[in-house]
């Protein structure tokens, strides 16, 4: 079963690397340390790490080399099964398989439900774990992703929730209260442009779903200031990151990304305990409701 780990790791449990400085030190820290694996949105100047994640790039045979030569394993994360294709033929060591119910930049458009078992069937007998991504916050969604033959799952929105995210008070807030998402592009179209967003539905958001194509953050007023990786950064209206415990200003109006599990988050949690009620969970909902004989 997927709690019996992956990559080395004890449980199929995965830390999405969640930006700006969102996923820093003490949430990867806090997931390793309960047996997850924790992925950092690393600066350029990091040089060693035991897995490497990729996204939204091609990720070649070259690439996959260099990583190994290194001693690293690296995992895509792709949206569709012709991404998936191309990964497994460029010698992955896994592949995080993305659904349209993601939070942050979503790359494909398919559900979860129909693509997790489509790469799944791909990858076949060979030893590539398949983890599946977007809305899933608790047990029930990762024994889901079990019985579409996913080996694990990564998580972002339930860990932007927890005490040892570095996310703003207000995001982690908004997290819990509201309960809607939206696909989107509203956001970053200048620094990132054709990377559309699952947002969550705040006022601000609400308000301005509907900005015309030709709008972008550019020539937008400054709502905020933030520190990412130890530089400070303008927030323009429209801009991408979110905010981070160090933003000030209008947090209100600035991006604050889910996926559509949101609704399922009631409470900040430590991420420790996030990652043993799943497993805890997942275990328990197999062994009362699964492992009868089905007639």
């Amino acid at each position: 079963m997927g709690w019996r780990g992956i990559l080395g790791f004890e449980y199929g449990i995965v830390l999405a690397p969640l930006g700006p400085d969102i996923s820093g030190p003490e949430l990867v820290a806090a997931v390793a340390n309960a047996g997850g694996l924790g992925l950092l949105r690393a600066p350029d100047w990091m040089k060693r790490f035991a897995v490497l994640q990729v996204y939204w790039g091609e990720c070649t045979e070259e690439l996959v080399l260099e990583a190994h030569q290194a001693g690293v394993k690296i995992v895509p994360q792709v949206g569709s099964v012709e991404e998936a294709k191309r990964a497994i033929d460029a010698g992955v060591d896994a592949i995080i398989v993305q659904g349209r119910e993601a939070g942050g930049h979503v790359i494909g458009q398919d559900a979860l439900i129909s693509l997790v078992p489509r790469v799944v069937d791909l990858v076949g007998g060979q030893d590539i774990p398949v983890i599946a991504a977007g809305g899933i916050v608790d047990a029930r969604g990762y024994v889901a992703a079990l019985a579409l033959g996913a080996r694990g799952v990564c998580l972002g929105t339930r860990f932007v929730a927890t005490e040892e995210s570095y996310a703003h008070p207000t995001y982690k807030r908004k997290l819990v209260e509201l309960e809607k998402t939206e696909y989107t592009d509203i956001f970053g179209r200048a620094r990132w442009p054709n990377a559309p967003q699952r947002a969550l539905e705040t006022p601000f958001y609400v308000h301005w779903r509907t900005l015309p194509s030709h709008e972008n953050e550019t020539h937008q007023p400054v709502i905020g200031h933030s520190t990412i990786h130890d530089t400070e950064k303008e927030i323009r209206r429209f801009a991408g990151p979110v905010p981070n415990a160090t933003a000030t200003g209008d947090i209100e109006s600035m991006a604050m990304y889910a996926g559509q599990g949101v609704g399922l988050i009631k409470e900040i949690l430590p991420a420790g305990e996030v990652v043993k009620r799943l497993v805890t969970g997942a275990q328990r909902l197999i062994h009362q409701n699964f492992s009868a004989e089905i007639y």
